[in-house]
């Protein structure tokens, strides 16, 4: 078994979608929408791993006034770029790019060597080795 994808309602998904595309390399699908729900997604793909991520957005659903990753649900995500040197050259980027660095690059406790960014929606990413 493999997660296939991970959802994420957004407000604004063409941000969110740029995002990962610009800094983890992900690959668009075409938008997809169903007006009769007021839905629209795109399906994010990434070359490396196989799981996709589908960036959703429905006209009903409204912002939670908790602070994302910190309430019952996904807490986060983690993408690897594949050593040290590309999350250290990864989150200076997304610094660079006014993206904010939740935490900054660090060997943690369960020996993994990772920084968080939160996405343009404030969706906490772990970039890892």
């Amino acid at each position: 078994m493999k997660i296939e994808h991970i959802g994420i309602w957004t407000d604004d998904p063409e941000a969110v979608r740029d995002f990962y595309v610009k800094y983890f390399g992900a690959e668009s699908g075409c938008l997809y929408t169903n007006e009769k729900k007021g839905f629209k997604a795109y399906f994010l793909s990434f070359v490396q791993g196989g799981c996709r991520l589908e960036v959703m957005n429905r006209f009903d659903i409204s912002e939670e006034p908790q602070k994302r990753g910190f309430s019952k649900g996904i807490a986060h995500f983690a993408i690897s770029v594949g050593g040290k040197d590309a999350v250290n050259e990864l989150t200076e980027r997304l610094r660079a790019d006014n993206f904010t660095i939740e935490s900054e690059p660090r060997t943690t406790g369960d020996g993994y060597y990772e920084s968080v960014v939160l996405d343009p929606e404030g969706n906490y990413v772990e970039i890892s080795a």
